[in-house]
């Protein structure tokens, strides 16, 4: 999709973080926005800010978690705009776990499988058989993560397990309308290279009520990146971050050459994913990286 030009784009999870900034980058490109989100505030501060940028967009409210919000969103989109040519699935939220596995709250499980997976099978359910119903190409979008789909960080259990599987059922998605031959590209977008500058850290923001647990923030103790940062630092450690402009700026050049992987690694990484490789093809027992490396 070279031209962004009068095109629609539905993204979940817009109102913050890499959803925020590909709202900004398609829209300087001339496509109109429709934005997704159940942050209230963040909302309001999108809405106002797309509007002062000269970017035609609508703010709506949409809990991913439920199949029913995800179709309203579309509605919405559709009844602004007319139709549909882009859709990201990028609502996303991390629960902060920290400890043993088999001691995390069951509420922490519900919460992040609810968001990460389910808010992708959701938008699937609601937006594909709008893309596949089009004659032009389409673009359907996914927000993955490294941590899972590509390695397995220990620290994250959680969070990890969600993005592991949310890259299976993009790759069968993948798969599935190419042997359709249907008019509908699909790509899976990973943030980074670095750990993205988001506020993904202080998901519990919106945290829904049904799954408040008596803690006050992350057990991890990890609330923000300047968190992170802080306590890499106690290790002699500078973490590097990437900010969610450069993320989106990745995603809509990867666009443009329809490529399925939105992706931009270090050579750190890329060591990493090769030796985890060898790991499998070598049946090599596995050993824990660095935790949060």
């Amino acid at each position: 999709m070279q031209d962004f030009t009068g095109k629609v784009a539905v993204i979940t999870g817009g109102a913050s973080g890499v959803g925020r900034s590909l709202a900004f980058a398609l829209g300087k490109r001339g496509a109109k926005i429709v934005v997704g989100d159940v942050d209230t505030a963040a909302m309001e501060q999108v809405d106002a800010d797309l509007r002062e940028a000269g970017i035609e967009a609508v703010v709506s409210h949409c809990d991913v978690t439920q199949l029913d919000s995800n179709i309203a969103l579309a509605e919405t989109a559709e009844a602004h705009f007319g139709g549909i040519q882009l859709v990201f699935a990028n609502a996303g939220i991390g629960a902060g776990e920290s400890g043993a596995l088999w001691d995390y709250s069951e509420k922490d499980w519900q919460w992040c499988l609810n968001v990460n997976l389910w808010g992708v099978i959701n938008a699937i359910r609601a937006f594909m058989p709008r893309l596949v119903a089009q004659t032009d190409t389409t673009h359907f979008v996914v927000t993955g993560s490294g941590n899972g789909a590509l390695l397995v960080y220990p620290d994250q259990p959680i969070y990890t397990a969600t993005k592991a599987a949310v890259h299976t059922i993009t790759e069968n998605l993948h798969y599935q309308v190419q042997a359709g031959g249907l008019p509908v590209k699909v790509s899976a977008l990973f943030p980074g290279p670095h750990i993205v500058d988001t506020g993904l850290f202080n998901s519990g923001r919106v945290r829904p009520e049904a799954l408040q647990k008596d803690a006050t923030g992350n057990e991890s103790g990890i609330n923000s990146v300047e968190d992170m940062k802080r306590m890499a630092a106690e290790f002699g450690i500078e973490l590097q971050t990437t900010h969610p402009d450069e993320v989106a700026e990745m995603a809509v050049e990867g666009l443009q050459k329809d490529a399925f992987w939105l992706l931009k690694t270090t050579p750190e990484t890329d060591a990493k994913i090769r030796a985890r490789c060898d790991m499998i093809m070598n049946r090599q027992t596995p050993v824990p990286d660095q935790v949060g490396g």
